[in-house]
């Protein structure tokens, strides 16, 4: 037999009976390495920290955590703060001087360091979420109360009984913080040079005055109890206009009418709203509307007592084909108040609300009962309808109707609801962004100095030295 391969003997000789034909081997696999052929997923392994003898707190204060944030956040206080520039990752670097926006873009490597800066962006977030500003300030005042917190730590104090002091403190110093503080009421807004208003929003706007004295104006028009918002122009200038609205805390009842993605907001203009005094169970019931609204192609807001998720469904469905413009919300207040607050926005839009006692049905209901806004803007929270002022006499006519009725009435919580009618009706709507609250104080760190003149008379109310440390 002449030598040849092992193919050629396989295929000119019978195959021995351990053998396989081709097609009906197993396809056999790659070759892993060993310790991959047994191998089970397990969960990642957790790093602990133990602080007996405070290295982690050092490290999370000293070696790039709290300290390098308040550092990099610090530059950017008070009327001569500098600026920082971020790195842009989809755009050019950001020349900001805002604490809160800073904040958000640091992040450090080590976890432990890490820890440090998420626990002073949690308490500047906090503080802007509650306040509007101060984020930087609150960053600032966490680095001296954990620099200072962990040298008496070091020394033996007990960590709990500090802790307490420093509540305990807080709470006494609010009382004085209210008292130099001075409340902004409508009527200071009628001096332009001295404006409070004007020099709190010029800081927030990053020293801009121009900026400032806008939204002043906004707010001298609007009240204090008005809504301020800011939209983008098309123009090289700002400007200032005011219209005619209303603004509730009641949001959409699915994100999935969500129109602009970024902001999480439905945003309709030249609505049509149905009023509803009622649960909705059926989407049948809204046949008409709903077809005319697809007909004519203009957006619907669906204001109702509820809407089941039945009655909910093939709107979303239609919504998503692009069939209909459409979003859903429930009527603000409850009970008895809610039928009058939909009696208000009834007035606001020259609509009608839908309600059985009435006689009027929502089968039977047309084109002819569905209030006009010029534009609506929707939130997880919040709705803002914006009319073209041509219900003003009707507004003020109701407007009158409920201050009799304020008159009239003797509890103290029903006065509120029916203030909290009227000024819903009666303040105007300036496109800009700004709120006063709860007054201002001086700035600069001067409130805070001032504050620090107290502490010592507070310390002869602890009952524990711990806590008076």
């Amino acid at each position: 037999m002449s030598p040849c391969s092992s193919a050629t003997l396989l295929a000119n000789s019978k195959a021995p009976s351990f053998y396989m034909p081709l097609s009906t081997r197993r396809p056999l696999l790659p070759h892993l390495p060993t310790p991959l052929l047994g191998f089970r997923p397990k969960c990642l392994a957790t790093e602990l920290h133990f602080n007996h003898d405070f290295s982690a707190t050092k490290k999370l204060q000293v070696c790039w955590g709290v300290d390098l944030v308040a550092e990099l956040v610090g530059v950017t206080l008070g009327p001569k703060g500098r600026n920082v520039v971020l790195q842009n990752k989809y755009g050019p670097p950001k020349i900001v001087n805002d604490g809160e926006t800073v904040l958000k873009k640091v992040e450090l490597e080590d976890p432990l360091e890490n820890i440090g800066v998420k626990l002073v962006r949690q308490a500047g977030a906090r503080t802007n979420d509650l306040a509007g500003d101060g984020s930087t300030t609150s960053v600032v005042l966490a680095r001296g109360l954990i620099a200072e917190g962990v040298k008496v730590l070091t020394a033996g104090m007990n960590p709990v009984q500090l802790a307490r002091g420093i509540e305990r403190t807080a709470r006494a110093l609010i009382p004085e913080l209210k008292r130099i503080s001075r409340e902004v009421k409508d009527g200071a807004f009628i001096q332009v040079e001295d404006d409070e208003i004007a020099d709190v929003a010029a800081v927030s706007a990053g020293n801009d005055y121009s900026v400032g004295n806008m939204i002043a104006e906004a707010l001298r028009k609007v009240g204090r109890k008005g809504v301020v918002r800011i939209e983008k122009g098309r123009s090289t200038e700002d400007t200032l206009q005011i219209v005619e609205g209303m603004q509730f805390d009641r949001g959409y009842l699915s994100p999935y009418f969500v129109t602009d993605c970024l902001n999480m907001s439905v945003e309709f203009e030249n609505c049509k709203l149905l009023l509803v005094d009622k649960k909705i169970t059926n989407a049948k019931e809204m046949l008409k509307i709903l077809d005319a609204a697809v007909k004519e192609k203009y957006p619907l807001l669906i204001v109702a007592e509820s809407i089941e998720q039945e009655a909910l469904a093939p709107i979303i469905r239609n919504k998503l084909r692009g069939l209909l413009k459409a979003a859903a919300i429930k009527a603000p207040a409850f009970g008895e108040c809610k039928s009058h607050y939909l009696d208000d926005i009834a007035t606001l839009t020259g609509g009608t609300v839908i309600r059985d006692d009435l006689g009027l049905t929502l089968e039977e209901a047309g084109k002819e009962v569905l209030g006009s806004a010029l534009k609506v803007v929707i939130r997880k929270d919040s709705t803002l309808i914006i009319t073209d002022g041509s219900t003003q006499d009707a507004v003020d006519k109701r407007i009158l109707q409920i201050r009799g009725l304020v008159e009239n009435s003797q509890g103290k919580y029903k006065k509120k609801i029916l203030n909290e009618r009227i000024a819903s009706l009666s303040s105007g709507i300036a496109i800009l962004q700004a709120a006063i609250e709860e007054g201002v104080v001086v700035g600069g760190g001067c409130s805070l100095w001032r504050l620090s003149l107290k502490i010592d008379g507070i310390k002869g109310s602890l009952d524990n030295e711990e806590q008076k440390v």
